[in-house]
């Protein structure tokens, strides 16, 4: 197997909404199937949007509430002030500020947002994980 995330799927329970959400984001939608699915390009790799029925009955798993889920996504920032500019647009497109943006215990600025799904995303800047020009994040040397 090779070392990479292909599409990252998020289970919701109104598609057009969480589309809104993420076009409010300023994300495109590259791809949509009315009711049934939408993706969005990130970098190398998708972000696509399911009604959540359908991916646990792909899974083959119980559509069941637990609650938090146990998974973050991540979008790491080129400096501490993108951090509180991204949490921003996310409250405005109907976003909800889960943790506002702060200093970190590791010494960087970070913050969390939900989306209207209630998906969690950390934005952070964390200067020891550089971003190349094409939004590539690389750990440290």
């Amino acid at each position: 197997m090779e070392p990479r995330i292909s599409i990252v799927t998020l289970g919701v329970d109104d598609l057009d909404r969480a589309v809104r959400f993420y076009e409010g984001m300023g994300l495109e939608a590259g791809m949509k199937v009315p009711r049934d699915v939408a993706f969005f390009q990130m970098g190398g790799t998708l972000l696509a949007l399911w009604p959540r029925e359908k991916l646990a009955a792909d899974a083959g798993v119980e559509n069941s509430r637990p609650g938090f889920s146990g998974a973050a996504l991540a979008y790491n920032t080129r400096a501490d002030a993108e951090v509180s500019e991204v949490l921003s647009a996310a409250e405005q497109a109907g976003g909800r500020i889960v943790k506002p943006a702060q200093r970190a215990f590791w010494g960087g600025w970070y913050g969390y947002f939900a989306d209207t799904e209630g998906h969690l995303w950390e934005v952070a800047h964390n200067p020891a994980f550089p971003i190349d020009g094409e939004g590539r994040i690389a750990l440290p040397q």
